[in-house]
């Protein structure tokens, strides 16, 4: 090309499309100024690069990046030495450990949560009467003992006493049971005398402690039955009424069974005494007087009449009459007794069910109240625990054995502290696949202390073995066995970084107790003494 001479470009066909397609003039509406043309060429050039760029922008991102991380490579590469290039690694030195000195104990850990021991829901029976709360009802966190009010009732108490039964019927005089015993053992319990606690009977003593047991409470006893009172009443002169029959009838029949009057007896005798005297006169009289004799004979008889009249005020009498009428008299007082026992017993102080609240572990504490007062009771009324905290855990079959109750365990308190616990009950699992439950009763804590370990749930720490004093230690990776089977540890006495050049000594060791990855060594064989540096691996 001369220099005098413009120069031209030629487009690629696709280009010409790409300008052809972009509105441009085609190749033979191209100016006929050289120029012009040449401008027009450019900038088409420009625009179908422009519209390449746009229409493949992931494309050339991705291309980029290649390009980036090639150059990286070589950089990366060029800084890296061959392995086969690389002059020979020094050896590793030893990995060691120093012997420790201290007390070694085995430690079973588990988490346990912290609460009040025994929760359960309270429920009271409302079957026998009203079910409004009017009163005592108690806020959460207080505490129930024995004689406490749980609630009140349509103006009636709920009482507190210690049991395992439920009140499931009211306790009235007659009855028999398992609960009576455990009311009575109850009332025995806070001072009140029920009677023969081993009699399952619920008795006169008995009825008579339950009176006792609302004075203490301050409410009077359970009102009886409509109409007992009146019953009772008229029993008592039902009493009175055959006791007057039986003194009617006792006299009658002192009367039906009496012998002769003095006057009775003294009329008797005279009339034999004239007998006998007429008899007398018969006997003397001389026939042919001026009289006539009287008949002896006449007179001997009326002698006789007279004595057997006399002999007959004095004979037994028949009394049989009088004496079944006392007999039926004496009949009505014994059943008019037997109605008045039972009338009077339908009065005795007893026990409703919905009155009373058996709780075992007394005092308990109020977690949760459900009812407020003028509010009717359903379901459950409160939630209460037992008032001494408790913390609950779970351990594995094989720690579980372990423990035994009264062992001692730690936990730690929120301000960093140690607190010491003991092991109260174990409980197996199911099977040997369930965990059991471990119950530990913590040492006394203030009321702050409860109130922030409440509903937390703490590491227990249990220690099953331990050494007696400081020994030496040493990790369990450090014991070796020698030929004849002995323990062994191998000491470094110079600069462990030397490898295998470094110096070393074996001590052969009397194990112990091992415990978190360590074991109690004694030396047999060798000096072994704290700090010393012992192989754990090469």
């Amino acid at each position: 090309m001369k220099d005098d001479e413009t120069p031209t470009t030629e487009l690629p066909d696709d280009f010409s499309e790409i300008i052809a397609g972009d509105g441009t003039a085609p190749d033979d509406a191209v100016s006929a100024d050289p120029v012009v043309a040449d401008a027009d060429v450019d900038m088409s050039r420009v625009s179908g690069w422009r519209r390449i760029l746009r229409g493949n922008r992931t494309l050339w991102i991705v291309a980029l990046c290649a390009v980036v991380s090639l150059v990286a490579g070589l950089l990366v590469g060029r800084f890296l030495i061959a392995p086969a290039e690389a002059s020979e690694a020094p050896d590793p030195g030893l990995v060691t450990v120093p012997v420790e000195f201290g007390s070694l104990s085995n430690d079973v850990t588990l988490r346990a949560d912290v609460g009040y021991a025994d929760a359960v829901d309270v429920t009271i029976d409302t079957t026998g009467g009203g079910s409004v709360v009017t009163g005592s009802v108690p806020e959460v966190g207080a505490t129930l003992n024995p004689l406490s009010i749980a609630l009140e009732v349509v103006g009636r108490p709920v009482i507190v006493l210690p049991g395992e039964l439920p009140a499931y019927r009211t306790l009235r005089f007659g009855v028999s049971g398992p609960d009576v015993v455990q009311l009575k053992q109850a009332l025995v319990s806070v001072g009140i005398d029920a009677g023969d606690v081993a009699s399952n009977l619920f008795d006169l003593a008995t009825a008579n402690a339950v009176g006792q047991l609302y004075a203490q409470a301050g409410y009077p006893a359970p009102a009886p039955e409509e109409g007992a009172d009146e019953t009772v009443r008229s029993a008592e002169q039902g009493v009175r009424d055959a006791q007057s029959s039986v003194t009617q009838a006792q006299q009658a029949l002192t009367a039906a069974g009496a012998g002769p009057t003095k006057l009775e007896s003294w009329q008797a005798d005279v009339k034999v005494a004239q007998a006998e005297q007429a008899l007398a006169e018969a006997k003397a009289c001389t026939p042919g007087g001026e009289s006539p004799c009287p008949s002896i004979q006449q007179a001997e008889w009326d002698v006789q009449t007279a004595k057997l009249e006399r002999d007959q005020l004095w004979s037994a009498k028949n009394t049989g009459p009088e004496k079944a009428a006392l007999d039926s008299a004496r009949s009505q007082v014994d059943a008019a007794n037997k109605a008045l026992e039972s009338a009077r017993q339908s009065v005795l102080p007893y026990l409703p069910a919905g009155e009373v609240l058996f709780l075992t572990e007394l005092p308990r504490r109020v977690d949760a109240v459900n009812v407020k007062r003028g509010s009717t009771i359903q379901g459950s009324v409160m939630t209460v625990s037992g008032a001494a905290v408790r913390l609950t855990g779970a351990a594995a079959e094989a720690d579980a054995r372990l423990l035994k109750v009264g062992a001692e365990a730690t936990f730690e308190l929120p301000d960093g502290t140690q607190q010491r616990a003991v092991i109260s009950e174990l409980k197996p699992g199911k099977d040997n696949k369930a965990r059991w439950d471990v119950l530990f009763e913590p040492d006394p804590l203030t009321p702050e202390q409860i109130t922030q370990l409440q509903g937390n749930n703490v590491r227990v720490q249990i220690a099953v073995g331990a050494t007696e004093g400081d020994v030496l230690s040493v990790p369990l990776a450090a014991l070796t066995a020698g030929p004849g089977g002995e323990s062994r540890v191998e000491i470094v006495e110079s600069d462990p970084r030397e490898g295998k050049d470094a110096k070393t000594r074996t001590v052969v060791v009397k194990t112990g107790l091992a415990a978190k990855g360590a074991v109690e060594v004694t030396a047999v064989d060798g000096d072994l003494e704290e700090g010393d540096l012992v192989v754990v691996g090469r």
